[in-house]
């Protein structure tokens, strides 16, 4: 039997936490859809999404696909057994990436700001959605010219702020829990939170890479070439 092909570990348990992570903001955006798709009552904290639905519709639509199929490709073992798909899910990552970062750009900017958000926030969702963008350009030319390396670590990054959404349920549950509703300094720093802790371990992850790929690269050496060296 060859052990090396046979799936690992981390080929499903990584995809896995990666779309629980992404199951509270999908479930939520599903249901926002439902709403404006059977035309629920308008509210002040819906009124915005009806009074202009398209932007939040290729947001949500868009999002959703970006963290699952995406999850997908942070399995190693599934990357190589499937080079097609990867290929395949990778255009559609980029395109599903830059809808999502667009039009959460344009809700941010055109949109009222909802109730607890402030400049704080809206600066946020304009500097990391730009990010996110920067990132897949990046990632898709690194591709395009064969740079392969540098293509992931770009696309990882992107991933990881597109994720942003799954990990501010996590800062956020805590105060909601001890404190309650936080207000809008708060609020800033939880949203943060979310993105720079999904932006560090992106880097993490892309270091980690970086150095167990130096190290199959290194040549084998003897006892006695070690002992030299020392």
């Amino acid at each position: 039997m060859n052990t090396s092909s046979a799936p690992r570990r981390s080929d499903w348990l990584v995809p896995a936490t990666l779309i629980l992570l992404s199951l509270v903001p999908a479930v939520a955006g599903t249901a926002r859809l439902a709403e404006l798709a059977r035309g629920a009552q308008v509210t002040a904290a819906n009124a915005r999404f009806f009074a202009q639905p398209i932007p939040v519709v290729l947001h949500i639509l868009s999002v959703i696909p970006f963290s699952i199929i995406g999850a997908f490709q942070f399995s190693p073992g599934f990357r190589r057994r499937n080079r097609p798909w990867h290929r395949v899910a990778g255009r559609v990552l980029g395109v599903c990436g830059l809808v999502a970062a667009l039009s959460g750009l344009w809700m941010a900017h055109f949109y009222p700001w909802p109730a607890g958000d402030g400049v704080g926030v809206y600066v946020e969702r304009l500097v990391f959605g730009t990010l996110m963008i920067v990132s897949i350009v990046r990632g898709i030319d690194d591709a395009r010219r064969r740079k392969f390396a540098s293509h992931g670590a770009w696309m990882t990054r992107a991933y990881a702020i597109g994720m942003g959404a799954g990990t501010q349920v996590f800062t956020h549950l805590p105060w909601f829990i001890f404190v309650g509703k936080p207000g809008e300094s708060v609020r800033t720093v939880l949203m943060g939170a979310g993105w720079v802790i999904n932006l560090a371990v992106a880097e993490w992850i892309i270091r980690k890479g970086g150095a167990a790929t130096r190290n199959r690269a290194l040549p084998a050496q003897s006892p006695s070439r070690i002992a030299a060296l020392g």
